[in-house]
């Protein structure tokens, strides 16, 4: 019989009641997840910002995610397309993705890009595309949860996605899986895993 050992849990608030950001961003910083790029052509113009608060929600019908911080000068502009571009950035793209998640200076300097539908901007080397609608909105905490509507979408066969945690941009590894009868019971592992090489900012 196995004694389990709890981890040690720390209250989210600080001394004084107020949460600790960041002490909260480091653990949350634990769970990496993709970048993308959420960007729409405005008269003309570039416009749109990086987000890793992006998840999938629905194949049926295509739903994904996007958390916005509340108070962002960049989304007001975006949600009036008619369409919205999300690209998936590749795992060379990183110092694309940090100037684009930069709040100065020329987002799309140097990015080339072409409009789809409704003004939804793609940006070119990508892992991933897709333009969509918004289906739903809803301000929770200090974010705005936006839930997206998927209508038209491509994929590049031969790119990894960048990944981002820990506050380093990383990039996917296929493990190679143990043969059958390698580790006993259901320790054996019967497909690919994916693990994470870091890189860095």
């Amino acid at each position: 019989m196995s004694v389990l050992v709890l981890p040690q849990l720390d209250d989210v608030n600080d001394a004084e009641g107020a949460v600790d950001n960041g002490r909260l961003r480091k653990v949350f910083g634990r769970f990496p997840t993709g970048v993308t790029a959420i960007c729409v052509v405005a008269d003309g113009q570039p416009v749109g910002f990086a987000a890793s608060s992006f998840n999938t929600v629905s194949a049926d019908p295509p739903l994904v995610s996007l958390c916005v911080q509340t108070g962002s000068s960049t989304w007001p502009q975006v949600q009036r397309s008619t369409r919205i571009g999300v690209s998936i950035f590749a795992a060379d793209q990183s110092l694309l993705c940090r100037q684009m998640a930069s709040k100065t200076g020329d987002r799309f300097a140097g990015a080339a890009w072409s409009e789809g539908e409704g003004g939804a901007l793609l940006l070119a080397g990508a892992a991933a595309w897709m333009e969509t609608t918004i289906e739903f909105e809803q301000t929770v905490g200090d974010h705005e949860v936006i839930i997206l509507r998927v209508h038209r979408l491509g994929v590049d066969g031969d790119k990894q996605p960048l990944v981002f945690g820990d506050s380093k941009f990383q990039e996917l590894r296929e493990l190679v899986p143990p043969k059958p009868g390698d580790e006993p019971g259901a320790r054996a592992i019967q497909e690919s895993l994916l693990s994470l090489s870091l890189g860095w900012w």
